[in-house]
C-alpha cells in the first residue's frame, strides 16, 4: 500500500476552532429545526417532566455517539482496538482500525451516529409534541458532534474510490493499492 495523503485534523484545523465551529453548527441546527417544528406544534405546550431524561441523554450523547462509530464496523466483522478514554464520569470510545478499511465503510462508519441519533431525535419531535425541544435540542447536540464526522467526509470524498483508510492516535491515512 502506498500512502495518498496523512491527514491530522486537529493539526490541519486546531482542536479549539473544531470545538467552537461544533457549538455553533449545533446552535444554528437547534435554530433550523425549532422555528418549523414550532409552528407545527404552535398550540401544543412543553412538558418539563421530560427535563431528567433530557439531561442524562445529553451527558450520555458523547459516549453514544462514539459508541455508534464503532457499532457499523463490529457488524462488517471488522477488527478494531477499543480504547476506552474518561471524560469526567464517562466513557469515551476511540476505536483503531487493526489492518486498513475501504474507504466506503469507513465512510459509513463516519456518518452512523447522524443517522442512528438524530433522525429518530427529529422523529421523535414530531411525533411527541409535548417534549419535542428536548428531542431537538439532543438532536442539535449531536450534530454539532458530527461537525468531526463530516469535516473527515469531506477529506474522503476527494480521496479515489478504491482508496483504503488506515486511522491511528495521529489522524488517518488514505492509502491506495501499489501497483
Amino acid at each position: 500500500m502506498n500512502c495518498w495523503k496523512s491527514i491530522n485534523l486537529d493539526k490541519h484545523y486546531g482542536l479549539k476552532r473544531i470545538n467552537l465551529i461544533s457549538c455553533f453548527i449545533g446552535l444554528i441546527a437547534f435554530i433550523l429545526l425549532y422555528v418549523p417544528f414550532s409552528m407545527l406544534h404552535l398550540d401544543k405546550q412543553v412538558q418539563q417532566v421530560g427535563i431528567l431524561v433530557f439531561i442524562i441523554a445529553i451527558v450520555l450523547l458523547p459516549t453514544l455517539h462514539s459508541f455508534m462509530h464503532i457499532l457499523p464496523l463490529i457488524i462488517m466483522n471488522r477488527r478494531i482496538n477499543l480504547k476506552i478514554t474518561r471524560k469526567k464520569v464517562l466513557p469515551i470510545f476511540t476505536f483503531y482500525i487493526v489492518s486498513h478499511i475501504s474507504k466506503k465503510n469507513y465512510i459509513i462508519s463516519l456518518i452512523m451516529p447522524s443517522l442512528l441519533i438524530t433522525i429518530p431525535c427529529i422523529v421523535a419531535g414530531i411525533i411527541f409534541p409535548m417534549v419535542y425541544v428536548y428531542a431537538l435540542l439532543i438532536a442539535a447536540v449531536n450534530i454539532g458532534l458530527s461537525f468531526l464526522d463530516f469535516l473527515t467526509i469531506r477529506h474522503l470524498w476527494k480521496a479515489p474510490n478504491n482508496a483504503y483508510v488506515e486511522n491511528g492516535e495521529e489522524g488517518f491515512d488514505i492509502l491506495l493499492k501499489a501497483n
